[in-house]
């Protein structure tokens, strides 16, 4: 396993690219209302990141049709956007997007409410998202990447939600996904000792019922076995000798 520690001026680029990201996730966030499709919301995002100046960091990326994931109601992760999938009053999605700035990454997620949602998809959201924020008090140098994903699993299961096995945050750098694999489940090895300078994209992703998924036909949807909803909360995230730096909000 290789661990990129980042230069000042590594960082720089990457602290812009998450500003622009967030920048983008804001603007994509005022469309989400009954009645778009999801294409519509690809679009968008192709449009808002070209604006920047910047690469669609998902386009594809091993094959990948769109430039933002798209994912609603049960589906996890990398829903493909489609002029036929219309969000309706209801319904939560996921957009999970990226951004070269320069050659360099940010990624980040968000999981929105479309209209009005019942209150166990709106305390899944907000569980999911504070979720992350519960993991990163640990992302300090001189702690080991379990930490945070240990933390992550405890709050989440603390509100009866499930943690997804199957998929892991990641490094992020001059690539979209580096080493090390991050999961948001607690494991037996303590992982690598986190040092100032490394970058992580941290993501939960939370079930309403159990934890197992399973890959679509089309070889990239993840959704939940049980038809439960799903929700995903992501940051790039920068590693330093205090509280870590939020890259991308």
């Amino acid at each position: 396993m290789s661990v990129t520690i980042k230069s000042e001026r590594e960082i720089g680029l990457m602290r812009e690219a998450g500003k622009i990201l967030s920048a983008v996730h804001e603007e994509l966030r005022a469309i989400i209302v009954p009645g778009i499709t999801t294409i519509d919301i690809d679009k968008k995002a192709r449009e808002l990141i070209k604006g920047y100046n910047c690469i669609p960091s998902f386009l594809n990326y091993n094959g990948y049709p769109a430039s933002v994931c798209v994912s609603v109601n049960n589906q996890v992760v990398h829903g493909i956007p489609s002029k036929g999938r219309v969000l309706v009053d209801g319904d939560i999605v996921s957009l999970d997007a990226g951004v070269i700035y320069k050659g360099y990454h940010s990624d980040a997620a968000r999981t929105w409410a479309v209209g009005e949602i019942t209150e166990e998809a709106e305390k899944l959201i907000q569980v999911t998202k504070q979720s992350f924020f519960e993991g990163i008090k640990y992302a300090k140098s001189g702690n080991h990447l379990n930490d945070i994903s240990a933390a992550i699993q405890t709050y989440i299961e603390s509100y009866g939600f499930s943690v997804v096995r199957d998929l892991v945050g990641h490094g992020i750098g001059t690539k979209l996904h580096e080493d090390p694999q991050i999961p948001n489940f607690s494991q037996r090895r303590r992982g690598i000792k986190l040092e100032a300078g490394m970058t992580f994209a941290i993501e939960p992703m939370v079930n309403a019922g159990r934890p197992e998924v399973y890959w679509e036909n089309d070889d990239w949807t993840v959704v939940t076995e049980d038809r439960s909803l799903s929700a995903h909360y992501e940051n790039t995230i920068l590693i330093t000798d205090g509280d870590p730096e939020i890259l991308s909000l």
